[in-house]
């Protein structure tokens, strides 16, 4: 294999993990509304779970962005 092959292979697994942090991330603001409290366009700060979900999706986002790159520049 190739060094190509194994950028190929990072890309889709980033990918996936970060589809899977923003569907986590999206289903944790719907919980929100458990509490009783009315969140309707209201900013609060973000504890516990959904702050490691933020950080997380950052992160692999961010992996995600340079290896994208990294792909496109060894394709020339």
């Amino acid at each position: 294999m190739q060094i190509r092959d194994y950028l190929d292979i990072a890309l889709i697994i980033v990918s996936v993990a970060l589809v899977l942090a923003i569907i986590l991330q999206s289903k944790s603001a719907g919980l929100g509304g458990l509490s009783g409290g009315d969140s309707g366009g209201v900013f609060r700060a973000r504890r516990g779970v959904e702050l490691l979900l933020l950080r997380l999706t950052i992160v692999v986002s961010v992996i995600f962005f340079v290896l994208a790159a990294v792909a496109t520049i060894w394709v020339r």
